[in-house]
């Protein structure tokens, strides 16, 4: 007498041979179909039986080991942050004559620095790290001609209006 396991996952028996025979020849047991054996130790392959073996075509080693399957490794996608980090750059450059680029230049370097890091750690979820440099030295040009400007005295702080006036 003989239990198997299904396709379905479902434990089936106990039945006789026969009924294995007759299950094999409609299709719905295979090589690797887990089956028990009365007097047997432990659960097996179909195909590794010597009553079955020759009834399915091909042979199953009895060192078989079923496959595992990785699963699938997601593509990489840009970082949202690198991409903020190069639009707050670009816009840090623009903005450098009527707000000194402030707030973008600090955005946007902190944004480029949180995208590098992201990038580093998990280089296979992350990308986008030339869109992160860019960003973060543009922002950083930004700040340098914010200081310099400063520095020089050609832009002064205005306090009734908070900002930067050339």
């Amino acid at each position: 007498m003989y239990k198997i396991i299904g396709q379905d996952g479902k434990e089936y028996g106990p039945v006789g041979a026969e009924q294995i025979r007759q299950w094999i020849a409609e299709g719905r047991v295979e090589q690797r179909t887990p089956v028990f054996a009365d007097g047997a130790a432990d659960w097996n392959f179909i195909g590794l039986l010597p009553e079955f073996a020759g009834l399915f075509s091909g042979s199953l080693s009895p060192t078989f080991a079923p496959k595992t399957i990785a699963p699938p490794i997601p593509s990489p996608r840009t970082s949202r942050f690198a991409t903020a980090g190069l639009v707050c750059g670009i816009l840090s450059v623009t903005c450098i004559c009527c707000c000194a680029g402030v707030p973008f230049n600090i955005l946007g370097m902190i944004f480029s620095i949180i995208a590098l890091v992201q990038i580093s750690e998990n280089p296979q979820l992350h990308q986008g790290r030339t869109l992160a440099i860019v960003g973060l030295i543009l922002s950083a040009i930004s700040s340098l001609l914010m200081v310099f400007a400063i520095a020089s005295g050609h832009t002064h702080i205005n306090i009734n209006t908070g900002g930067f006036n050339p």
